[in-house]
């Protein structure tokens, strides 16, 4: 049941990353066309454009950290058998958690900010433009969490660790997910 919820909440979140991409493809293309073809513009356009990029890269972060898709030094990793590529992968997992606590906390304690900011075109709260870094820290920190445990608990797949180690497992393992 939660897998099933898991599986449907990353598939909701690729949908959402295609809607804003085609959405912010549209706003700078119309733009485009009315400033130069009619001399006017949609100045809204260009603001959410901006805002748009600003949720995708953020939203595609946990996304991409999900799919084991980020870049990693898999070189050295290599060079390890199991038992060390599952050192190495909890201690990468450590660090990885560490970075998103800290991104989640500094972000929660600039929402204040923000939020008593607003854009100047749109007049919405700044809040919304930044507080997707809650959604991203707290993303990457519990599918983290989640492998961290996966690793710790020795449930964690041959082909995960292979991926880990950049033996080409990651594609054939997003295929499973889809």
């Amino acid at each position: 049941m939660v897998k099933t919820l898991i599986h449907w909440f990353f598939r909701f979140l690729d949908v959402l990353l295609i809607l804003m991409l085609a959405g912010m493809v549209l706003m700078v293309f119309v733009n485009v066309v009315m400033r130069y073809g009619f001399n006017s513009g949609i100045a809204v356009s260009d603001e959410m454009a901006r805002y748009f990029f600003v949720w995708l890269t953020f939203i595609g972060a946990v996304v991409v950290h999900r799919e084991n898709l980020n870049m990693g030094v898999e070189t050295i990793v290599a060079k390890f058998g199991r038992g060390g590529r599952l050192v190495l992968m909890g201690l990468s997992n450590l660090v990885i958690l560490l970075c998103a606590g800290v991104f989640f906390l500094g972000t929660w304690k600039q929402m204040p900010i923000n939020a008593s900011m607003v854009a100047p075109v749109t007049g919405l709260s700044m809040g919304w433009v930044y507080g997707i870094g809650l959604f991203c820290g707290a993303g990457i920190f519990l599918v983290t969490l989640e492998r961290l445990f996966r690793v710790v608990t020795g449930k964690i797949t041959e082909d995960e660790i292979a991926a880990f180690a950049g033996e080409g497992a990651a594609i054939e393992h997003m295929k499973e997910r889809l």
